[in-house]
């Protein structure tokens, strides 16, 4: 009986050196979880009948219990490297299906999917046309780091103040060439549809007429349509044009290119005191770009950067949550599934709800880091073994002598 008892120590002890060794063993694995053993007392009946003395049949392994604690989030300065501040995994694809990890050590393949280093697909929410995220569709994410196309300019801001005590040019007819022609001027730049960059002005004429202006658009040298009339009231505020837009007309500055037709808001514009002023101008278009960087934010929201101030939203990462973790099926590669004790896969997006902030740059190191803990626990599984190894001893010791006593 003594015997029996101190084997199920020995068992269990071993069972307890063999969790802590490999949790020891992954102290440096990126996205591990440790495990705890946890063991129960056993008795020679299956309980019937026990009384308040009886004497138990020694001790089993009744489970080995992931611990999902976090780990610390160590920067690393890869955007690719993703670690979750909080509750959360990231949904992967192989061949077999999906699994799940807290892992996120990526890269980018030959064809610019984010995969680990097992090759599996980091798994996104698809955009749809309307700019939201469809979280009933996963897809394998991809990064575009082609180039972001032109946009012409189609219409441009300016908020500047005309003086009102401004006179007359002494140059009645208006020649970009010759400042007695004009007042004042404001430059800005356009695109056209190939992305090429032009020069242009926006020149300012008073009028004859009080609280009057004449407007002329250049573009590369060459006056835009027609000029266009500005007026305020005797208060400074703009009157005409109706509704803020002056529309000069095309002009084709590049032959290559489609013809530039700007709309010029000049809503914001006055005419107070004696100084002119140009404070701000707007410009909705710009040049093709190229790839330069992505952004992650904590929402899981992948945007791809260009040089050229743009940027275009990818995806979303797919995150989801478990009702019990440690409910999970443990495969390699510090990778879970799902089983019928964790329940199915709860979809969410990061920093929402019961998800945690998806952390770009960072990764998030083993939960057993602390080898102090680790190394206390081995001893003590340690000096266990010893125990009821010397248990075993002693018990063989008095069978000896009990053998020798009838001998």
């Amino acid at each position: 009986m003594t015997f029996n008892i101190a084997l199920s120590g020995i068992n269990a002890a071993s069972s307890d050196l063999e969790v802590t060794a490999n949790n020891i063993a992954n102290v440096n694995t990126t996205g591990f979880k440790g495990s705890r053993a946890e063991f129960s007392q056993v008795y020679s009946s299956a309980g019937q009948n026990l009384s308040a003395n009886s004497i138990g049949n020694g001790v089993r392994l009744t489970n080995v219990a992931q611990q999902f604690t976090d780990g610390n989030l160590n920067q690393t300065g890869n955007n690719l490297d993703f670690g979750i501040a909080g509750n959360g995994f990231f949904v992967m694809k192989n061949g077999a299906g999906y699994s799940y990890t807290r892992a996120g050590a990526f890269q980018q393949d030959d064809n610019g999917y984010i995969v680990n280093a097992m090759g599996q697909r980091l798994q996104a929410y698809p955009v749809t046309a309307t700019g939201q995220f469809d979280m009933s569709t996963l897809t394998d994410l991809q990064l575009q780091t082609g180039q972001s196309p032109a946009k012409a300019t189609t219409a441009i801001g300016v908020l500047s103040n005309l003086p009102g005590d401004a006179t007359v040019p002494t140059v009645a007819t208006f020649n970009k060439d010759d400042a007695n022609s004009y007042n004042y001027a404001t430059p800005y730049t356009a695109y056209d549809s190939l992305g090429a960059t032009h020069s242009g002005m926006i020149y300012y004429v008073k009028d004859a007429t009080a609280n009057t202006w004449n407007a002329h658009m250049v573009i590369d040298g060459t006056e835009a349509g027609t000029p266009q009339q500005i007026s305020f009231t005797t208060g400074g505020a703009l009157v005409t044009p109706a509704g803020g837009k002056l529309n000069f007309g095309a002009v084709s500055p590049n032959p290559g290119a489609n013809p530039l037709n700007i709309s010029v808001d000049v809503t914001k514009m006055t005419q107070y005191g004696s100084t002119f002023s140009t404070s701000a101008t707007t410009n909705d278009g710009y040049a093709a770009g190229k790839f330069s960087q992505f952004d992650v934010s904590t929402s899981g929201v992948v945007s791809a950067q260009y040089n050229n101030g743009q940027s275009k939203v990818i995806g979303q990462v797919a995150m989801v949550t478990f009702a019990n973790n440690q409910g999970l099926r443990q495969l390699n590669n510090t990778d879970w599934a799902e089983s019928s004790d964790s329940g199915q896969p709860i979809r969410g997006v990061g920093n929402s709800g019961d998800v945690g902030a998806v952390q770009s740059g960072q990764l998030e190191a083993s939960n057993t880091a602390d080898l102090t803990a680790q190394l206390v626990n081995m001893i003590k599984a340690q000096r266990n073994y010893q125990a009821n190894a010397q248990v075993i001893s002693t018990d063989d010791k008095l069978t000896q002598t009990i053998i020798n006593i009838r001998n």
